[in-house]
Protein backbone atom coordinates (compact mmCIF):
# COMPACT_ATOMS: atom_id res chain seq x y z
CA UNK A 1 0.00 0.00 0.00
CA UNK A 2 1.23 3.53 -0.81
CA UNK A 3 2.67 5.06 2.38
CA UNK A 4 0.72 8.29 1.84
CA UNK A 5 -2.57 6.35 1.64
CA UNK A 6 -1.61 4.46 4.80
CA UNK A 7 -0.82 7.77 6.54
CA UNK A 8 -4.24 9.07 5.56
CA UNK A 9 -5.87 6.01 7.13
CA UNK A 10 -3.96 6.29 10.41
CA UNK A 11 -3.60 10.02 11.11
CA UNK A 12 -5.71 13.08 11.64
CA UNK A 13 -6.00 15.72 8.91
CA UNK A 14 -3.37 18.43 8.84
CA UNK A 15 -5.94 20.81 7.33
CA UNK A 16 -9.73 20.55 7.38
CA UNK A 17 -11.74 22.98 5.25
CA UNK A 18 -15.48 23.30 5.77
CA UNK A 19 -17.96 25.37 3.74
CA UNK A 20 -15.32 27.91 2.75
CA UNK A 21 -16.85 30.71 0.69
CA UNK A 22 -15.81 34.11 -0.64
CA UNK A 23 -18.00 36.55 -2.56
CA UNK A 24 -17.26 39.76 -4.41
CA UNK A 25 -20.58 41.53 -4.28
CA UNK A 26 -22.88 39.34 -6.34
CA UNK A 27 -20.03 37.38 -7.89
CA UNK A 28 -18.81 34.07 -6.46
CA UNK A 29 -15.11 33.79 -5.71
CA UNK A 30 -15.43 30.31 -4.22
CA UNK A 31 -18.36 28.65 -2.52
CA UNK A 32 -18.99 25.75 -0.13
CA UNK A 33 -15.53 24.19 -0.48
CA UNK A 34 -14.91 21.14 1.70
CA UNK A 35 -11.87 18.89 1.91
CA UNK A 36 -9.30 17.33 4.26
CA UNK A 37 -5.55 17.38 3.64
CA UNK A 38 -3.45 14.78 5.41
CA UNK A 39 0.23 14.89 6.43
CA UNK A 40 2.51 14.25 3.46
CA UNK A 41 -0.31 14.68 0.93
CA UNK A 42 -0.23 16.97 -2.11
CA UNK A 43 -3.51 18.41 -3.36
CA UNK A 44 -3.78 19.94 -6.82
CA UNK A 45 -6.47 22.50 -7.67
CA UNK A 46 -7.17 23.07 -11.36
CA UNK A 47 -9.58 25.09 -13.45
CA UNK A 48 -9.66 27.78 -16.09
CA UNK A 49 -9.07 31.47 -15.33
CA UNK A 50 -11.89 32.76 -13.15
CA UNK A 51 -12.75 29.30 -11.82
CA UNK A 52 -12.05 30.35 -8.22
CA UNK A 53 -8.85 28.40 -7.61
CA UNK A 54 -6.68 31.45 -6.81
CA UNK A 55 -9.38 32.93 -4.57
CA UNK A 56 -9.59 29.63 -2.72
CA UNK A 57 -5.81 29.47 -2.24
CA UNK A 58 -5.74 33.05 -0.94
CA UNK A 59 -8.47 32.24 1.59
CA UNK A 60 -6.68 29.07 2.71
CA UNK A 61 -3.38 30.91 3.15
CA UNK A 62 -4.94 33.80 5.06
CA UNK A 63 -4.35 36.40 2.33
CA UNK A 64 -8.10 36.91 1.93
CA UNK A 65 -10.78 36.79 4.61
CA UNK A 66 -13.56 34.38 3.59
CA UNK A 67 -17.17 35.34 4.10
CA UNK A 68 -17.96 32.05 5.79
CA UNK A 69 -16.42 28.71 6.58
CA UNK A 70 -13.59 27.20 8.58
CA UNK A 71 -9.94 26.41 7.88
CA UNK A 72 -8.84 24.13 10.71
CA UNK A 73 -5.08 23.59 10.92
CA UNK A 74 -3.43 21.08 13.25
CA UNK A 75 -1.05 23.45 15.03
CA UNK A 76 1.48 22.20 17.56
CA UNK A 77 -0.97 23.38 20.26
CA UNK A 78 -3.91 21.56 18.69
CA UNK A 79 -6.49 22.23 15.96
CA UNK A 80 -7.12 25.94 15.32
CA UNK A 81 -9.48 27.73 12.97
CA UNK A 82 -7.08 30.05 11.14
CA UNK A 83 -10.01 32.18 9.91
CA UNK A 84 -10.63 33.19 13.53
CA UNK A 85 -6.95 33.70 14.38
CA UNK A 86 -5.64 37.14 15.18
CA UNK A 87 -3.32 38.74 12.66
CA UNK A 88 -0.21 38.26 14.82
CA UNK A 89 -0.89 34.54 15.27
CA UNK A 90 -1.53 34.11 11.55
CA UNK A 91 1.75 35.88 10.68
CA UNK A 92 3.60 33.62 13.10
CA UNK A 93 2.04 30.57 11.45
CA UNK A 94 3.11 31.88 8.03
CA UNK A 95 6.73 32.13 9.27
CA UNK A 96 6.86 28.68 10.82
CA UNK A 97 4.48 25.91 9.77
CA UNK A 98 3.31 27.48 6.50
CA UNK A 99 5.04 28.69 3.37
CA UNK A 100 3.77 30.35 0.18
CA UNK A 101 5.39 30.06 -3.25
CA UNK A 102 4.21 32.82 -5.59
CA UNK A 103 3.86 32.47 -9.35
CA UNK A 104 6.06 35.52 -9.81
CA UNK A 105 9.15 34.91 -7.66
CA UNK A 106 9.67 38.66 -7.30
CA UNK A 107 6.55 38.67 -5.11
CA UNK A 108 8.18 36.18 -2.75
CA UNK A 109 11.74 37.51 -2.67
CA UNK A 110 13.51 40.59 -1.32
CA UNK A 111 15.04 41.79 -4.59
CA UNK A 112 17.47 44.16 -2.85
CA UNK A 113 18.86 41.42 -0.57
CA UNK A 114 21.42 38.79 -1.57
CA UNK A 115 20.40 35.20 -2.35
CA UNK A 116 21.89 34.04 0.95
CA UNK A 117 20.17 36.89 2.76
CA UNK A 118 16.81 35.88 1.33
CA UNK A 119 17.18 32.38 2.70
CA UNK A 120 18.71 33.61 5.95
CA UNK A 121 15.84 36.01 6.66
CA UNK A 122 13.42 33.11 6.99
CA UNK A 123 15.78 31.42 9.45
CA UNK A 124 16.11 34.62 11.47
CA UNK A 125 12.32 34.94 11.55
CA UNK A 126 12.17 31.69 13.52
CA UNK A 127 14.94 32.65 15.93
CA UNK A 128 18.28 31.81 14.28
CA UNK A 129 20.99 34.32 15.25
CA UNK A 130 24.42 32.76 14.58
CA UNK A 131 25.67 34.36 11.35
CA UNK A 132 28.00 31.54 10.38
CA UNK A 133 25.34 28.86 10.88
CA UNK A 134 22.75 30.90 8.99
CA UNK A 135 25.12 31.41 6.06
CA UNK A 136 26.14 27.75 6.01
CA UNK A 137 22.51 26.64 5.94
CA UNK A 138 21.71 29.17 3.22
CA UNK A 139 24.57 27.86 1.07
CA UNK A 140 23.39 24.28 1.70
CA UNK A 141 19.87 25.15 0.56
CA UNK A 142 21.09 27.00 -2.50
CA UNK A 143 22.84 23.78 -3.47
CA UNK A 144 19.67 21.78 -2.88
CA UNK A 145 17.83 23.97 -5.40
CA UNK A 146 20.73 23.81 -7.84
CA UNK A 147 22.16 27.30 -7.31
CA UNK A 148 25.95 27.41 -7.07
CA UNK A 149 27.48 28.39 -3.72
CA UNK A 150 29.46 31.21 -5.33
CA UNK A 151 26.14 32.96 -6.11
CA UNK A 152 25.27 33.31 -2.40
CA UNK A 153 26.08 37.03 -2.35
CA UNK A 154 24.42 37.82 -5.70
CA UNK A 155 21.09 39.60 -5.70
CA UNK A 156 18.03 37.88 -7.21
CA UNK A 157 17.89 40.51 -9.96
CA UNK A 158 21.05 38.90 -11.40
CA UNK A 159 19.28 35.52 -11.68
CA UNK A 160 17.14 34.09 -14.47
CA UNK A 161 13.42 33.57 -13.86
CA UNK A 162 13.94 29.88 -13.21
CA UNK A 163 16.74 30.56 -10.73
CA UNK A 164 14.60 33.17 -8.96
CA UNK A 165 11.84 30.60 -8.57
CA UNK A 166 14.30 28.06 -7.18
CA UNK A 167 15.60 30.69 -4.76
CA UNK A 168 12.05 31.43 -3.63
CA UNK A 169 11.55 27.72 -2.99
CA UNK A 170 14.75 27.58 -0.90
CA UNK A 171 13.64 30.63 1.09
CA UNK A 172 10.31 28.95 1.83
CA UNK A 173 11.48 25.45 2.64
CA UNK A 174 14.62 26.19 4.68
CA UNK A 175 12.66 26.21 7.97
CA UNK A 176 10.87 22.92 7.26
CA UNK A 177 7.24 24.09 7.07
CA UNK A 178 4.53 21.46 7.32
CA UNK A 179 2.25 22.99 4.68
CA UNK A 180 3.24 24.79 1.48
CA UNK A 181 0.86 26.76 -0.73
CA UNK A 182 1.96 27.05 -4.36
CA UNK A 183 0.33 29.42 -6.85
CA UNK A 184 1.18 28.41 -10.44
CA UNK A 185 4.79 27.58 -9.42
CA UNK A 186 5.88 26.91 -13.03
CA UNK A 187 3.79 29.61 -14.70
CA UNK A 188 5.63 31.93 -17.08
CA UNK A 189 8.70 29.70 -17.40
CA UNK A 190 10.01 28.08 -20.56
CA UNK A 191 9.03 24.44 -21.03
CA UNK A 192 12.55 23.13 -20.40
CA UNK A 193 12.84 25.25 -17.24
CA UNK A 194 9.41 24.06 -16.09
CA UNK A 195 10.46 20.42 -16.40
CA UNK A 196 13.61 20.98 -14.36
CA UNK A 197 11.69 22.86 -11.67
CA UNK A 198 9.00 20.19 -11.49
CA UNK A 199 11.60 17.47 -11.00
CA UNK A 200 13.16 19.55 -8.23
CA UNK A 201 9.81 20.16 -6.51
CA UNK A 202 8.82 16.51 -6.72
CA UNK A 203 12.09 15.47 -5.11
CA UNK A 204 11.85 18.00 -2.29
CA UNK A 205 8.19 17.24 -1.55
CA UNK A 206 8.88 13.52 -1.26
CA UNK A 207 12.19 13.93 0.60
CA UNK A 208 10.75 16.31 3.21
CA UNK A 209 7.33 14.65 3.48
CA UNK A 210 5.67 17.98 2.78
CA UNK A 211 1.98 18.61 2.56
CA UNK A 212 1.21 21.00 -0.27
CA UNK A 213 -1.68 22.66 -2.06
CA UNK A 214 -0.85 23.54 -5.65
CA UNK A 215 -3.00 25.78 -7.85
CA UNK A 216 -2.33 25.45 -11.57
CA UNK A 217 -4.00 25.43 -14.95
CA UNK A 218 -1.49 22.83 -16.17
CA UNK A 219 -2.71 19.25 -15.84
CA UNK A 220 0.83 17.95 -16.40
CA UNK A 221 1.90 19.68 -13.19
CA UNK A 222 -0.75 17.98 -11.07
CA UNK A 223 -0.18 14.64 -12.81
CA UNK A 224 3.45 14.78 -11.68
CA UNK A 225 3.08 16.30 -8.22
CA UNK A 226 -0.42 15.82 -6.79
CA UNK A 227 -1.83 12.80 -4.96
CA UNK A 228 -5.36 14.18 -5.16
CA UNK A 229 -7.06 16.62 -7.47
CA UNK A 230 -9.90 19.14 -7.17
CA UNK A 231 -11.47 20.64 -10.28
CA UNK A 232 -13.14 24.06 -9.96
CA UNK A 233 -15.59 25.88 -12.19
CA UNK A 234 -17.48 29.07 -11.41
CA UNK A 235 -16.26 29.06 -7.82
CA UNK A 236 -17.45 25.54 -7.04
CA UNK A 237 -15.62 22.24 -6.78
CA UNK A 238 -17.20 20.11 -9.50
CA UNK A 239 -15.04 17.00 -9.10
CA UNK A 240 -12.36 15.66 -6.79
CA UNK A 241 -10.54 12.39 -6.21
CA UNK A 242 -7.22 10.65 -6.72
CA UNK A 243 -5.32 12.47 -9.44
CA UNK A 244 -4.91 9.54 -11.82
CA UNK A 245 -8.56 8.53 -11.42
CA UNK A 246 -9.84 12.04 -12.14
CA UNK A 247 -7.57 12.56 -15.15
CA UNK A 248 -7.95 9.07 -16.62
CA UNK A 249 -11.69 8.71 -16.02
CA UNK A 250 -13.22 12.19 -15.53
CA UNK A 251 -16.87 12.12 -14.48
CA UNK A 252 -17.96 15.75 -14.73
CA UNK A 253 -18.42 17.18 -18.21
CA UNK A 254 -16.22 20.17 -17.39
CA UNK A 255 -13.37 17.90 -16.29
CA UNK A 256 -13.85 15.87 -19.46
CA UNK A 257 -13.52 19.08 -21.45
CA UNK A 258 -10.31 20.07 -19.63
CA UNK A 259 -8.72 16.68 -20.20
CA UNK A 260 -9.79 16.45 -23.83
CA UNK A 261 -8.43 19.94 -24.57
CA UNK A 262 -4.99 18.82 -23.38
CA UNK A 263 -5.13 15.62 -25.42
CA UNK A 264 -6.00 17.60 -28.53
CA UNK A 265 -3.00 19.91 -28.24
Amino acid sequence: MDTRIWAKMTTQPLLSVRNLSKFYGGRIGCADVNFDLFPGEVLGIVGESGSGKSTLLSCLAGHLAPDRGEVIFATTEGPRDTVQMGEAARRRLARTDWAYVHQNPRDGLRMGVSAGGNVGERLMAVGARHYGQIRDKAVDWLGRVEIAADRVDDRPSAFSGGMQQRLQIARNLVTGPRLVFMDEPTGGLDVSVQARLLDLLRGLVREMGLSAIIVTHDLAVVRLLADRLMVMKGGYVVEQGLTDQVLDDPQHEYTQLLVSSVLQV
